[in-house]
C-alpha cells in the first residue's frame, strides 16, 4: 500500500510563510530508476546522492509524466501534461533540431512565476523546449541560460559514421550540437567531456552571484543521454563500464552544489530536488542504464519508461532518512514551488501538479492525490489510482 511517512515531533520544523526557500532543481537525462546506489545499484559509486537520500526524502513512486525529452521538460516547467502544451507529438514525441516550433509564449513557466517574487532565476544545461532565438531559456522566464540547446546526438558531424557505430566509438569529433549562452551560439563543436564539469563550475557561479537573494536553479545535465562522455578523472573508474564514469561524474556534481550550500551558510534556506526526464535508454545496451525491478525503459509508458529517482533535501524542513511510498510526479514539483515561494498559480488554465508540501514536510495528513496518466505523445497509454494501474495500450520501448 502507498504510505505516507510520519512527523517526527521536535526534529523538523514546518516551513513558514514567510520563508522563500532557494530552489535548486538538478535533472538528469535518460536515468533510470534503478541506477543509484540508494536505489539498489550495485556497480555504479553515487555517494553524494545516497547522503542527499538519507539526509531527505527519498520517493519510491516518483513520475516523470512523458517518457521522453522534450514533453517530460515541458510538464516539469509547467506543472502540466504536455498534451496541453502541444509539446508532444505522436511520431517524433521530441523536438529536433529542425524543428521550428517550441514551448508556446503563453505558457505560464516555474521560473517566470517565481520572477513574480524576486527571485533570480537561472538554467544551465539541456534545455530541448526549442532552439529558436524566441523559445530559449530567456524568453521563457530564465534570467540566465548556459547550454545546449537539445539532445547531444542530434547533431552529427557530415563525417560521422552511421547508426550506432558513431554512439558506441566514444569520439567527441562525431557531433556538433552547440553550446548557447543567453541566446547566443558561444561554441559550435564543444567538448562533451567536459561538460558536467562546465555545467558544475557555472552552477556554483550562479548561486555565489544570487545568494543574498531567492534563487531558482534549473541544472539539467546532458548526460547520460547517448553518445556518453566522461572527464579525465572519471573515465574508466566506474564498474559499471561508461555509462557508471558518466553517473558517477554527476554525483560529483551534486556532491559539489551541496557542499557550496554548505560553505556558504544556504543549506537550509535551499530545497534541491534530483529526478531524470525518464527512464534508461536500454536500447543502446550497457550504455544505457537500469529500470532496476521495473519493466523496461525510455518510450514505455511501462513503469520503467516513467517511473524516475525523486529525492528531495531541505535540511531542517524536510524530515532526514524518509523513504517515501506515496505516489507523485515532476508536475508537483511545479506546485509545491510555486506555493512555497508565496507565488500564485495560474487561474486561467488547468494545471495538474498537486502541492506536496504535507509529505514533504513528514505530516501525516497527506492529500489524495489525483489518477496519473500515462501519455505516449498525445495518445493515452494508462493510468494509475493508488495501488492500481490500468493500461489501455502497450508496447515496448523506444523506437517501437
Amino acid at each position: 500500500a502507498l504510505v505516507c511517512a510520519l512527523f517526527v515531533p521536535g526534529a523538523q520544523k514546518l516551513h513558514a510563510a514567510d520563508e522563500r526557500p532557494n530552489v535548486i532543481i538538478i535533472y538528469a537525462d535518460d536515468l533510470g530508476w534503478g541506477d543509484l546506489g540508494c536505489y539498489g545499484n550495485p556497480s555504479i559509486r553515487t555517494p553524494n546522492l545516497d547522503a542527499m537520500a538519507s539526509h531527505g526524502m527519498r520517493f519510491t513512486d516518483f513520475y516523470s509524466a512523458a517518457e521522453v525529452c522534450t514533453p517530460s521538460r515541458a510538464a516539469l516547467l509547467t506543472g502540466r501534461y504536455p498534451i496541453r502544451s502541444g509539446m508532444c507529438h505522436d511520431k517524433f514525441r521530441v523536438l529536433r533540431n529542425n524543428s521550428l516550433g517550441g514551448l508556446p509564449k503563453d505558457e505560464q513557466t516555474l521560473p517566470a512565476l517565481l520572477k513574480t517574487k524576486g527571485y533570480a532565476t537561472g538554467c544551465i544545461g539541456k534545455w530541448h523546449l526549442g532552439h529558436r532565438p524566441e523559445h530559449l531559456p530567456p524568453n521563457h522566464g530564465f534570467d540566465f541560460y548556459f547550454g545546449m540547446p537539445f539532445s547531444n546526438d542530434m547533431m552529427p558531424a557530415p563525417d560521422a559514421p552511421k547508426g550506432r557505430a558513431k554512439i558506441f566509438e566514444e569520439n567527441n569529433d562525431y557531433w556538433r550540437t552547440p553550446l548557447i549562452r543567453g541566446i547566443e551560439v558561444v561554441e559550435e563543436k564543444p567538448d562533451q567531456r567536459q561538460l558536467t564539469r562546465r555545467y558544475t563550475e557555472e552552477s556554483i557561479a550562479f548561486i555565489k552571484a544570487h545568494q543574498e537573494r531567492p534563487f531558482f536553479l534549473y541544472l539539467a545535465h546532458t548526460f547520460p543521454h547517448v553518445p556518453l562522455f566522461a572527464s579525465a578523472n572519471f573515465r574508466g573508474k566506474s564498474r559499471g563500464g561508461i555509462y557508471g564514469d558518466v553517473v558517477e561524474e554527476i554525483d560529483w556534481s551534486v556532491g559539489r552544489i551541496l557542499e557550496e550550500l554548505r560553505e556558504r551558510g544556504l543549506e537550509k534556506k535551499t530545497l534541491v530536488i534530483f529526478s531524470s526526464d525518464n527512464g534508461p535508454w536500454t536500447l543502446f545496451d550497457n550504455h544505457g542504464g537500469s529500470a532496476g525491478p521495473l519493466r523496461e525503459g525510455k518510450g514505455s509508458t511501462w513503469e520503467g519508461g516513467m517511473r524516475v529517482p525523486g529525492i528531495f533535501q531541505w535540511s531542517g524542513t524536510i524530515p532526514e532518512g524518509v523513504v517515501q511510498q506515496r505516489m507523485a510526479s515532476t508536475m508537483d514539483v511545479f506546485t509545491t514551488v510555486v506555493k512555497l515561494a508565496g507565488a500564485e498559480l495560474p487561474n486561467d488554465r488547468p494545471i495538474d501538479g498537486a502541492d506536496i508540501s504535507l509529505i514533504l514536510f513528514g505530516k501525516a495528513e497527506c492529500p489524495a492525490h489525483e489518477p496519473f496518466f500515462y501519455y505516449r505523445g498525445a495518445q493515452l497509454f494508462a493510468a494509475r489510482l493508488g495501488e492500481w494501474k490500468a493500461h489501455f495500450i502497450t508496447q515496448g520501448g523506444y523506437g517501437t
